[in-house]
């Protein structure tokens, strides 16, 4: 069963680094990364085989907890029209 995560003010800290390196998608499959965006309860980065941000969130209790997003869906995330987010439990 999945869950969701309303979108925090760490998640769109990260989505503003992301839009401030102002890549596309050509450029993060070159330079992918599994750790290069992190805060609190968020880590994460771009994975060329899904062409997508891949992030793991961890909660209070350290249940770990998977997501991914395209990188159309960052301007979402900050301008507001995405609002929450949806995870699956690590495997």
């Amino acid at each position: 069963m999945a869950s969701r995560l309303k979108i925090n003010s760490d998640f769109i800290s990260i989505c503003n680094q992301i839009q401030k390196e102002n890549l596309d998608l050509e450029v993060w499959c070159l330079i992918e990364s599994s750790d290069q965006f992190q805060a609190n309860n968020f880590c994460g980065g771009f994975d060329a085989t899904e062409e997508e941000f891949c992030f793991s969130y961890y909660e209070k209790n350290e249940i770990e907890y998977w997501f991914q997003f395209p990188l159309a869906d960052i301007e979402r995330f900050v301008n507001g029209e995405i609002k929450e987010i949806e995870l699956r439990k690590a495997e």
